[in-house]
């Protein structure tokens, strides 16, 4: 049974070994292993544990009897757009491998929209990776609509994102 809670500081190892694991498992096989060794070291256990004592950032973390499943990250706008008045990010959702098809996103977006608006936003936003058909579905489903493109890098390596924005 997968149980949901929020991530305090002594989870900052799990979520640093689950980002880094989720982001390889999705998309390692993309990058020169030096742009991916660099990415992955901006997810490590002190970067996590500084955002988990930053009251900006709300995280939550999908465990299966005790083993961690996936997170989702809520906190401040910091992608290149425009925000049009209050708003929050989807900055992180990731669920692993063998837990995805089994309702965590879904569990996950749920409590990311819920917090959202009980934080006082009146806009979503995050981005995809503009070939991660899964994923971009996935959003659409909740109603989120592309806004335009950015750069996200990896290492060395510009990927074109979507940014997309979801009315709350």
């Amino acid at each position: 049974m997968i149980a949901y809670r929020d991530a305090g500081p002594a989870d900052a190892a799990t979520l640093s070994a689950v980002s880094r694991r989720a982001f390889t498992e999705t998309f390692g096989h993309l990058y020169r292993p030096d742009d991916l060794a660099a990415f992955l070291d901006r997810l490590s256990e002190a970067a996590w544990a500084a955002e988990l004592a930053d009251p900006r950032f709300t995280i939550r973390l999908a465990e299966d009897d005790g083993v961690a499943a996936g997170f989702a990250k809520l906190g401040p706008p910091s992608l290149p757009f425009e925000p049009r008045g209050p708003s929050a990010e989807l900055r992180q959702l990731y669920v692993l491998a063998p837990w995805q098809g089994a309702g965590v996103a879904v569990t996950l977006m749920d409590w990311t929209i819920a917090t959202a608006r009980a934080q006082g936003a009146a806009d979503l936003y995050l981005s995809v990776f503009i070939d991660n058909e899964r994923a971009k579905r996935f959003y659409a489903r909740y109603g989120f609509e592309r806004i335009g493109t950015y750069a996200f890098m990896v290492g060395n390596q510009a990927d074109e994102d979507d940014l997309m924005r979801l009315a709350l």
